[in-house]
């Protein structure tokens, strides 16, 4: 019988409301939201019910997402479903850190929160894009990346689909590359060149700030977006991938397969929106799939995962 992983949802899947029901489902969930609130007061009011405008300012986008996702985690958490590993697509590493015991919640909350804020400075001193690149392989995107000046692949999502950033000005004759090339590009509504040299000031500034914070070995491996491997037990290494995961490619396939290889065969998307579980779907035909971010899924989650659990044993 083979293992399950949790998978924490990066930024694009907000959405007015999201969280409110896992608060009133569960006391693990509703205690997240009391402790965000405690050190960033209104958090838990903006992911009830604050507009899709104001929820997709990256510096209220990443800790609110960063909630939700934990508060799912920890709802699953207190049923009793415990995962094998974990990973999280971009801001979502930061939950899966502070979920494996890496960080304390609390500084686990604080750091999502200045990274938000630190990725908003970049993105405002030096503007940029992103696109999803479909139908192309990697090494086909990477190629045609290599004909601009400031256009990078930066996420690895699954076969077939890379998201690429950089300048606004070069974002769209990349585009037509890729068009003329047989695939097809789709610019992403986001705020900046996220996971690109755009913003390395951001990394920088967090490394920075990661020196002073206290940090544990993983209690579960958390698999870096940075490396595509666990991370390492050595503090320092720790804050080190930690930083340089906001200036460089998330590689999420090579994620999702080296699970799979690891013998997990159930991942479930913990967070708003099932995005990654349309990853994982792309990715890894056959595997059981769940996701968990209101009081249905948790339930339908719990309910099936505890069965596997039980015939594990």
């Amino acid at each position: 019988m083979g293992q399950v992983a949790f998978l924490f949802s990066g930024q694009g899947a907000q959405y007015t409301g999201m969280g409110r029901s896992l608060w009133n489902a569960s006391r693990a969930a509703e205690e997240v939201f009391a402790l965000a609130d405690k050190i960033r007061p209104g958090t838990s009011n903006q992911c009830f019910s604050a507009p899709k405008e104001v929820l997709s300012l990256t510096e209220n986008t990443q800790p609110c997402v960063y909630c939700v996702d934990l508060a799912a985690a920890q709802a699953l958490r207190g049923a009793g479903i415990r995962p094998a590993a974990v990973a999280g697509f971009s801001l979502g590493e930061i939950a899966a850190l502070t979920f494996a015991g890496v960080f304390s919640p609390e500084d686990g909350f604080s750091l999502v929160c200045r990274r938000g804020r630190f990725m908003n400075e970049a993105a405002e001193r030096n503007p940029g894009g992103m696109a999803a690149v479909l139908r192309l392989s990697d090494e086909k995107v990477a190629q045609l990346c290599g004909r601009c000046k400031k256009v990078y692949p930066v996420n690895y999502n699954c076969p077939g689909q890379v998201a690429v950033a950089g300048d606004r000005a070069e974002l769209p004759g990349f585009c037509g590359e890729v068009a003329a090339a047989g695939g097809r590009a789709v610019p992403l509504a986001v705020s900046g060149a996220f996971h690109s040299p755009f913003m390395s000031p951001a990394a920088e500034k967090l490394r920075s700030e990661l020196a002073a914070f206290s940090v544990s070995p993983p209690t579960v491996p958390v698999y870096s977006d940075f490396s595509a491997k666990p991370y390492s037990t050595e503090p320092d290494e720790i804050r080190r991938a930690a930083a340089l995961q906001v200036n460089h490619p998330v590689f999420w396939r090579k994620i999702l397969e080296a699970m799979r290889k690891s013998g997990i065969d159930t991942f479930v998307e913990t967070g708003p929106g099932k995005v990654l579980s349309g990853l994982v779907r792309r990715t890894l035909p056959g595997v059981a799939i769940y996701h968990v971010e209101d009081a249905e899924t948790l339930g339908r989650a719990v309910s099936a995962l505890g069965k596997k659990e039980e015939r594990a044993c």
